[in-house]
C-alpha cells in the first residue's frame, strides 16, 4: 500500500498519507522485501506550484477540489476497498479499518449468516461501496481503531434517513482506548471467549522504568536532592526515555508536552516568579527543538536551569546519531547567549552524587540563566559497543 502510496501521489502530484494508529502502531510482523524500485526522473518544479503566495495557495486550492472527483474514483475501484454482501443477512452490515478486519473475521468465524462488511483502507470513502452496504442492511456498525474518524464521515451531524450507524459515538464501541477481540465481539453481540480468570496472586504493579545503570536515574536522584531545599520547584521534562523521571521512584517531573516544550515552560514559570524553575532536555530534543527557546530566554538572562542530558545518542526510537552531544553540546549552549561561568559539565555516576548536588543547588539558586550539562553514554549503547 506504501508503494501505491507513492503511485499515486506521482499521479495526483499531490502528498499522499498513511494513517497509523494506535494498536497498527503497536504491532510487529515479519516484512517482505521486494526489489526496490529504479529512482524517479529528477524534475523540477514551477516555482508557483510550491510558492506559498497567496494567488498561488488559491490555484493550488481551486486544483485540489478539481481533483477530488478523480479520488473518489480510485478509491472506488481500489482493490484495497472490498465489499461482501451477505444475502442471508440483511439485519447488520460492518464498516471496518485496518485491525479491526482482523478482529471482525476472527469473530464471525463459524457463524451461518455473519454480517456483510465493507473492509475499508483508502481515502476518501468509497461512495458506491458505502451506498451499497447502507442499502442492503438496516444497521450499519462502524469498528476502527483511534478517532471515530470513518464514523463521523459517515453519519455527518444528523445520521442516514432510516438507518441506524452504530460505532464509537453511540457508545457501542468505547471511546477511549485500544481496540481488542473481546470489544468487537461484544459490539456484535457475541458471547465473550472463554478465558482463564486471573490467579489471585498479588502481583506488584509494574509500570515502565529506566533501565538498570542509566545515567538518568543518576542526574534525578541528585536533582531530587538539590530541590530539598526549596518550598517548591518546578522541573519540565521532554520527550525522551528520562520522561520516565515522572514516574516512581523518582517523582521529578511536574510537566511534559511536547519536543522543546520543557526549556519554553521553564521561562515561562521563570518570568511568572516560579524558582527554581528547571527544564530536563535530552541532547538529541535539544538540537532538534530545544536551542530556540533557549535562545530567547538567553536574551532575557532567565531565571532558569536547563539540565541537559547528554547520553550521546537517540535513545528512545533507536540509538541514532545525536548531532547535539559531546563536545559540541556546550559549544552550542555558550553560542545561543548562556554565560560561559555557569555552563556546568557533570558526570551522572553514584560516586560523584555529592559533587553533583553541590553543583545543582550553585546554580539552582543562581537568579539568572544557567545550562548543567550531563554526560554519560546511554547504557544500552554502552552494551552494544562492548558485545
Amino acid at each position: 500500500m506504501t508503494r501505491e502510496a507513492f503511485d499515486i501521489s506521482e499521479k495526483l502530484g499531490l502528498p499522499v498519507l498513511i494513517r497509523l494508529v494506535t494498536r497498527l502502531s503497536h504491532s510487529r510482523s515479519s516484512v517482505e522485501v521486494r526489489e526496490p524500485r529504479s529512482r524517479n526522473v529528477l524534475r523540477p518544479g514551477d516555482w508557483k506550484d510550491w510558492t506559498l503566495l497567496p494567488v498561488n495557495a488559491r490555484r493550488r486550492f481551486g486544483l485540489l477540489l478539481d481533483r477530488q472527483p478523480e479520488m473518489s474514483r480510485l478509491s472506488d475501484e481500489s482493490p484495497w476497498n472490498m465489499l461482501n454482501l451477505n444475502g442471508k443477512n440483511n439485519a447488520l452490515g460492518v464498516v471496518a479499518s485496518g485491525i479491526a478486519v482482523n478482529y471482525f473475521r476472527e469473530a464471525v468465524q463459524g457463524l451461518g449468516a455473519p454480517p456483510s462488511l465493507l473492509k475499508l483502507s483508502t481515502y476518501p470513502l468509497p461512495d458506491s461501496k458505502v451506498r451499497r452496504l447502507v442499502d442492503h442492511v438496516e444497521t450499519v456498525l462502524v469498528i476502527e481503531d483511534g478517532y471515530p474518524f470513518i464514523e463521523k464521515q459517515l453519519k455527518g451531524f444528523f445520521g442516514i434517513p432510516g438507518k441506524r450507524v452504530l460505532g464509537k459515538m453511540s457508545g457501542t464501541l468505547p471511546a477511549s482506548g485500544e481496540l481488542d477481540p473481546d470489544i468487537v465481539r461484544r459490539a456484535l453481540g457475541l458471547a465473550p471467549l472463554a478465558s482463564q480468570s486471573p490467579s489471585g496472586l498479588p502481583l506488584a504493579s509494574r509500570p515502565p522504568q529506566l533501565c538498570v545503570g542509566c545515567p538518568h536515574t543518576d542526574t534525578f536522584k541528585a536533582l531530587n536532592k538539590a530541590r530539598e531545599t526549596y518550598d517548591s520547584s518546578n522541573v519540565f521534562s521532554d520527550i525522551g526515555c528520562y520522561t520516565l523521571g515522572a514516574l516512581p521512584p523518582h517523582n521529578a517531573v511536574q510537566s511534559c508536552v511536547c519536543m522543546g516544550a520543557s526549556v519554553s515552560m521553564a521561562r515561562g514559570a521563570a518570568d511568572v516568579g516560579i524558582h527554581p524553575a528547571i527544564a530536563v532536555i535530552g541532547d538529541s530534543t535539544f538540537a532538534h527543538s530545544g536551542i530556540t527557546p533557549l535562545l530567547s530566554a538567553a536574551a532575557s538572562n532567565t531565571a532558569m536551569t536547563v539540565i541537559i542530558l547528554d547520553n550521546a545518542t537517540v535513545a528512545m526510537t533507536g540509538g541514532q546519531p545525536s548531532f547535539g552531544s559531546g563536545e559540541r553540546l556546550p559549544k552550542i549552549v555558550e553560542s545561543v547567549g548562556v554565560p560561559k561561568d555557569h555552563i556546568r559539565i557533570i558526570e551522572p555516576l553514584p560516586k560523584n552524587h555529592e559533587k553533583n548536588v553541590q553543583v545543582m543547588k550553585e546554580e539552582l539558586d543562581y537568579r539568572g540563566l544557567s545550562v548543567i550539562v550531563a554526560v554519560r553514554e546511554c547504557i544500552q549503547e554502552s552494551r552494544k559497543k562492548r558485545s
